[in-house]
């Protein structure tokens, strides 16, 4: 092999490993994006309407001073909202 020869190889072996870096690149950000898609579209929205029955998750019920601490299977009404936002089952209630 010439140096000319040898130049012009080293040259598309570079060219080579530029496109298969940028095909990771761009297999990684569509994974991503695909895998970002699935998880929002496992998550469900919640509304909640004044009234409604709903389960407490781990919280400490705070919205009525002395009713002490709720456990998972006890329900608690929605209430009428005097504050900007309340947290039912790990969703805000606005």
């Amino acid at each position: 092999m010439t140096m000319n020869e040898a130049g012009s190889q080293r040259k598309l072996q570079l060219q080579e490993l530029e496109e298969i870096r940028n095909d990771a690149y761009e297999n990684s950000r569509i994974y991503k994006d695909k895998t970002k898609a699935f998880h929002d579209h496992a998550i469900s929205r919640k509304v909640f309407i004044v009234g409604q029955k709903v389960l407490l998750f781990h919280s400490k019920l705070k919205l009525f001073p002395g009713q002490g601490e709720q456990t998972n299977d006890q329900q608690l009404g929605v209430p009428t909202p005097n504050r900007s936002s309340y947290s039912v089952n790990e969703h805000f209630l606005r």
